[in-house]
């Protein structure tokens, strides 16, 4: 039992490391975000990618 709540927690977190990444990627100032090569319709893929691998 103690490792399901683990499981959620961990799960939890992560989807708050996600929520907090996509948050920051869309609101990157825009010319920062090209110099990076970073668009922010891929906010999403981007930020899937770091969190999960």
């Amino acid at each position: 039992m103690n490792n399901f709540f683990n499981t959620v927690r961990v799960r939890m977190e992560k989807r708050a490391q996600y929520n907090r990444t996509v948050h920051e990627i869309r609101n990157m100032p825009q010319d920062v975000a090209q110099d990076l090569g970073i668009f922010p319709g891929d906010a999403r893929r981007i930020a899937h990618e770091a969190v999960y691998g």
